[in-house]
């Protein structure tokens, strides 16, 4: 698929040590076509694969989550829902997606406490809405997703990676963006 509807823009600064952080911009002019960049997204993730979803209320994680578990071969029929009260939503495709939402939890403690921290080390996919408040807890190999609300409608994506398999999924999906 290619996605040539959207505006991309990829920019590379120096990060702390041997890391250097790349981001990829996307902008989104619907519900649909961040569900398209999701799809995009999920199809080159594998096991282990860290996403951090960062963005206001309504500003699309939900959405881009959908298109990820397309992406990963769950079934367009299965309805993707934010945990926000479950904390952990699992979903079984061609590699398991755990659809994790800290929102409602106040302290590092209960995050702890609650497991989440297993995810993010073991088997499956993890997107993680609201990752921004625990950052502590997310491996280097995570891909932070920044959502930001442009209109009613459009939305500013950017993909950071800060590790060399970050790096390899912006690559890819640069690849399949207009020239």
């Amino acid at each position: 698929m290619r996605l040539a509807f959207l505006f991309f823009s990829r920019t590379q600064s120096h990060g702390i040590g041997h890391l250097k952080e790349e981001r990829f911009t996307i902008i989104s002019r619907s519900d649909q076509e961040t569900i398209l960049i999701g799809q995009e997204i999920g199809s080159l993730l594998a096991e282990g694969d860290v996403i951090a979803l960062v963005g206001e209320l309504g500003s699309g994680k939900t959405w881009l989550t959908k298109g990820i578990a397309h992406g990963l071969g769950i079934s367009p029929a299965t309805v993707v829902t934010s945990p926000s009260f479950a904390l952990v939503n699992e979903y079984q495709g061609r590699v398991t997606l755990f659809h994790m939402d800290v929102y409602r939890l106040e302290t590092l403690s209960e995050v702890l406490s609650a497991g989440l921290e297993e995810y993010l080390h073991g088997g499956g996919v993890v997107v993680l809405e609201w990752a921004n408040r625990w950052p502590d807890i997310l491996p280097e190999h995570t891909i932070t997703v920044e959502l930001l609300i442009l209109d009613d409608h459009s939305r500013k994506i950017t993909l950071i990676s800060r590790s060399p398999r970050a790096a390899e999924i912006l690559g890819a999906i640069e690849k399949k963006s207009p020239k």
